[in-house]
């Protein structure tokens, strides 16, 4: 086990959390404390502070530390950015998998051919907006020059937010260029949250590095760049009490 120091640096952190039935990337400052990190962690993983306890592991999933000081700051611990925080809720009578286990879960079925007979479901509403397969988009060009201009007007690192039929995500770029999977130029977007599709890896060739369900791959004319922050839901407002 390493022993807890206090560590130089960035102050901000961007790291793993995990719990029995989530997972998510986030950043914190090395100044919270321990106890008001936990606060912070219940409404992300469920996991009530009174009964948390945070786990500290590499990115190589090594246990590194406990985070069982409330009172000390996150940088007193070894801690550096994409490491993993395991949160664990030590109440042995809490009320287990009863969410994430689906085999108890009573399902309602229907056949392929009664839900396109609906017309109050997704598909139904998809195929009258024209959205995603039933729009009406030209057959998409497929020599190598494609999206060539917008690309260039992009830049990696840059903060960015895409819009596909009309769902905008916030995230990070991450690539851009051409791929082995498809003509033209394509811009690789790290999500601040999994809304994505996979790990920056497409068929076998590696374009980027984020967590499973993080990347996505989209056409540059999909991509504005600019000042798109990361939404924080669970940000301290000192104006609300």
């Amino acid at each position: 086990m390493v022993n807890e120091v206090s560590l130089p640096g960035p102050s901000l952190l961007t790291l793993f959390i995990t719990s029995e039935s989530s997972s998510s990337e986030r950043r914190f400052e090395k100044s919270i404390t321990i106890g008001t990190l936990k606060e912070k962690l219940e409404f992300i993983t469920g996991v009530p502070c009174a009964t948390c306890k945070l786990i500290l592991y590499t990115k190589e999933n090594n246990q590194v530390a406990v985070l069982d000081d409330d009172t000390k700051m996150l940088g007193f611990y070894p801690v550096y950015d994409f490491m993993r925080i395991e949160a664990v809720d030590t109440n042995p009578h809490r009320i287990h998998s009863q969410y994430t286990d689906l085999s108890k879960v009573k399902k309602f079925e229907i056949s392929q051919e009664e839900y396109e007979k609906k017309t109050d479901s997704v598909r139904a509403f998809k195929e009258r907006n024209k959205i995603g397969r039933f729009s009406e988009k030209e057959a998409e060009p497929t020599n190598i020059e494609t999206f060539e201009e917008e690309a260039k007007a992009l830049k990696i690192g840059a903060r960015c937010e895409v819009d596909t039929d009309g769902y905008k995500k916030r995230g990070e770029v991450r690539f851009i260029g051409s791929t082995t999977f498809k003509p033209g130029f394509w811009v690789g977007v790290k999500y601040d949250e999994p809304v994505g599709i996979h790990n920056g890896t497409v068929d076998g060739v590696k374009y980027f590095e984020c967590q499973n369900k993080f990347g996505a791959m989209v056409r540059p004319n999909k991509v504005k760049v600019g000042d798109f922050p990361e939404e924080n839901l669970f940000e301290d407002d000192d104006d609300e009490m």
